[in-house]
């Protein structure tokens, strides 16, 4: 009891010494979501913009390298399965580590093994063997993604939501980053198989936040059997949520107002392939200069959720996340421009770091803590189904017909919705009465 009191004093000594802005991204909480963003941020890698890279290398059409965000869909169907996820408590693990730990290992162990069989396969000669193993990273990956974000909620208070959100984009990106740019990087010396192999210890940092914070604080899970056991886990996260007033509107608003932004992201690597850009110099633009303008965005953006509150630091990072689109028309333009592709992937990456943090504190403020695996899963699927959906459907065919110009100022016309949505919102007083309802601990 001693140490932890001495320990405990150190830090709060160590944090006085920091300015007062960062300070709250210092605190328990927030470095460990900081953790689990790494790890949630390496999954989804694997199968997004890292396999396009590894498809395109492999000859395979545009077309076809799109219609591979079906794979993503998987982090859009995880509402169908996060219930048991929130609800059901694995036997003998769960005793040992905890209802949210144990679920952290198996995923953890899926995710390992799911993009292990990706490593294995080859576009060349099986792609329907590499189709499998994307789907079932992506199933894994979004298994992963339900306990991460459950865990990360309730470990936090609503104090650290803001710092929590933020350092949650920290970490995602940085998994991001380091997975993306360790599978370029390997694969240039040593091929997709080991690249892939490699990649899978960024799992670890999860891991490594489960030991540190242990198991959160969260009300008992229900055990009842039977029919009324399946009414309660499904139906009672789902009806607390859409008896809230104007929870309808909230979900249009999730549901629209990622979907320029998701479905411009899907085609960046496409765009630098064409342009004639290296894997050396898609490593260093996309994901050197873009991480830390990132990492700028989001630190500016935990400053402005706290001066400017949340309702107007959600609409700016909006309008930011819009324009930032039209960067990568203008890059389209440019041609092969190290420096055009620096300007545009840095305002992009500041601009999603900037949404990052006030969006995400915003989602994370709806979820009650009784539902939180469940109703985060709801809100996290939402956010870009309708974007992945589109892609998967219409982006490849349509950069072909229009051309990577039109395709940009196309996806900064498709985030116009959102932002008017939520001006609606914020007139009519909605989106505070939607905070206010989520909760015992977010009134």
């Amino acid at each position: 009891m001693t140490v932890d009191t001495s320990t405990a004093a150190a830090t709060t000594g160590w944090r006085a010494a920091l300015p007062e802005a960062v300070r709250p991204y210092f605190e328990k909480g927030p470095m460990g979501a900081l953790l689990l963003g790494m790890a949630s941020g390496y999954p989804i890698t694997m199968i997004a913009a890292t396999l396009s890279s590894r498809l395109t290398d492999s000859g395979i059409d545009k077309k076809t390298v799109t219609a591979f965000a079906l794979a993503l869909l998987m982090y859009n169907l995880k509402i169908f399965w996060a219930p048991v996820i929130d609800r059901w408590r694995l036997p003998l693990l769960a005793r040992a580590l905890g209802h949210r730990r144990a679920w952290m290992l198996v995923t953890g162990i899926a995710v390992v093994a799911s993009v292990t069989a990706l490593a294995l396969a080859d576009p060349a000669t099986d792609l329907g063997a590499v189709v499998v193993a994307a789907i079932a990273v992506g199933f894994a990956g979004a298994s992963f993604d339900i306990v991460l974000d459950a865990y990360r909620i309730e470990n936090l208070s609503a104090e650290q939501l803001g710092a929590g959100s933020g350092m949650t984009q920290y970490g995602w990106r940085i998994g991001n980053a380091l997975a993306a740019s360790t599978a370029l990087i390997v694969a240039e010396r040593s091929g997709w198989t080991i690249a892939y192999l490699t990649t899978t210890l960024f799992v670890a940092p999860a891991l490594v936040a489960a030991i540190w914070l242990g198991e959160p604080k969260h009300p008992p899970v229900v055990r009842t059997a039977g029919r009324a056991g399946v009414v309660d886990a499904v139906l009672a996260p789902l009806g607390d949520f859409f008896a809230r007033r104007g929870a309808v509107l909230t979900l249009a608003f999730i549901l629209v107002h990622k979907i320029g932004d998701t479905v411009a992201n899907l085609s960046f690597r496409l765009l630098f392939k064409d342009l004639g850009f290296s894997k050396p110099e898609i490593a260093g633009y996309d994901v050197g200069v873009g991480f830390f303008a990132l990492l700028a965005g989001i630190f500016v953006g935990g400053l402005l959720y706290r001066s400017l509150g949340m309702n107007r630091s959600v609409l700016l990072s909006l309008v930011l996340m819009a324009i930032s689109n039209l960067g990568f028309a203008g890059l389209a333009l440019a041609g092969h421009s190290n420096f055009g592709m620096a300007l545009a992937i840095g305002f992009e990456n500041f601009s999603s770091g900037f949404g990052g943090v006030a969006v995400g504190a915003y989602f994370a403020a709806l979820c009650d803590q009784r539902f939180t695996a469940t109703q985060f899963a709801l809100i996290s699927a939402a956010a870009s189904v309708l974007g992945r959906l589109f892609s998967a459907g219409s982006a490849g065919a349509l950069i072909e017909a229009m051309g990577f110009v039109a395709f940009y100022v196309l996806t900064t016309l498709l985030a116009l919705p959102g932002v008017v949505l939520y001006v609606y919102m914020m007139r009519q007083g909605l989106v505070d009465r939607v905070l206010r309802q989520g909760g015992p601990d977010r009134a």
